[in-house]
């Protein structure tokens, strides 16, 4: 048996912060750390970084891939997808700065009507789709097409100052245009003027970004995927593999060590939590995967159930990969380390 773990902003991002490092005991990690061979690459987002688990490679077509991994909503078909997702976007010092959904609290019942109003205004531009408050998908119409679009996935960006939506080139012209248009339905809606008078933060545009149609379906590198995010999930099905919703801890993937195949999990519980610089909420959930994940499959790893895993880590510091089996990890010599000293490191190293 094989693990791949995927675990976004693992390694906290400002080596300084005391008050979020000091005194971080995650002896199995640091142990796994410690005795897996390391390699770090440029940074990437979350969601790149499972394209390319999947060998998908740049650009990865993410939104149909997200829209094939959702529980309920759109099929996708052979159409070329792009993620509409909802955001607000705030002027602050001449600078724009969005916040994701995550930060507006969307009703279902707000996101149906929005999106009913954009549908009734683009009749030829394809059609709107929402598959929860916060995930949001335009469907483009047959014959539509936009060339190569590079637009940062919404996490990169979120709490961030943006300086352009879209990309300058001339297949991309016509969804300018439309994002403009959008942004003045959304000015107009009645659900913002009702979000504006009672002092919510309005939906007062869209982030459209994976652009893409759904790879073709073939026999993928994993045998299983362990996730909860819909992206994961969609790559899973489109590959082939056995899709699973994430459990509570080690324990149900570890079951399947007999079996053997390459299994694939995502925990990203840590990247809202770097994402929104809450430092409490960074040592909670990184103490929770210790006991439920870290610790036990370093066990696992070490006494052979594990032939070998792979942490890959999309980080501030770059994309982090640490590789190991069971006899690396008998290697005692090799001292685990603090997640500060790590950061240290890491800080020191970067350019």
């Amino acid at each position: 048996m094989q693990i791949t773990l995927v675990v976004p902003e693992i390694v906290w991002p400002e080596p300084d912060d005391h008050e979020t490092l000091a005194e971080l005991a995650v002896p199995g990690l640091a142990t796994l750390l410690a005795r897996s061979r390391m390699h770090r690459s440029p940074a990437q987002s979350l969601e790149a970084a499972v394209g390319d688990a999947f060998g998908y490679g740049e650009p990865a077509a993410l939104a149909a891939c997200r829209v094939h991994g959702e529980e309920s909503g759109p099929a996708a078909g052979c159409a070329l997808w792009l993620c509409a997702d909802p955001v607000h976007l705030r002027l602050h010092q001449e600078r724009l700065i969005l916040a994701d959904a995550a930060t507006l609290e969307i009703d279902v019942n707000e996101a149906q009507a929005i999106v009913d109003a954009l549908n009734r205004h683009f009749p030829d531009a394809g059609r709107f789709h929402f598959a929860s408050s916060d995930r949001w998908y335009l469907e483009l119409a047959a014959g539509r097409e936009l060339g190569r679009f590079e637009v940062p996935p919404l996490s990169t960006v979120a709490g961030r100052s943006v300086v352009r939506q879209l990309p300058e080139t001339a297949e991309a012209r016509w969804l300018r245009r439309l994002l403009n248009e959008a942004q003045m339905v959304l000015h107009e809606h009645p659900v913002n003027r009702q979000r504006d008078d009672t002092g919510r933060a309005t939906i007062n545009s869209l982030w459209l970004w994976g652009a893409g149609r759904l790879p073709t379906a073939g026999a993928g590198p994993f045998t299983d995927v362990w996730s909860d995010l819909a992206l994961a999930r969609g790559c899973g099905r489109a590959a082939g593999s056995q899709v699973r919703s994430l459990p509570d801890g080690a324990t149900a993937p570890l079951a399947q060590a007999t079996r053997g195949g390459e299994h694939l999990v995502v925990l990203d519980g840590l990247q809202s939590c770097v994402q929104y610089e809450d430092g409490a909420a960074y040592r909670a959930t990184l103490l929770a995967l210790e006991e439920r994940w870290f610790a036990p499959l370093q066990q696992a790893l070490a006494s052979g159930r594990i032939r070998r895993l792979c942490l890959q880590a999309p980080t501030a510091y770059g994309m982090l990969s640490w590789e190991s089996d069971a006899r690396a990890q008998w290697r005692l010599w090799r001292r685990g380390q603090t997640l500060a000293a790590t950061a240290r490191d890491l800080a020191a190293a970067t350019p």
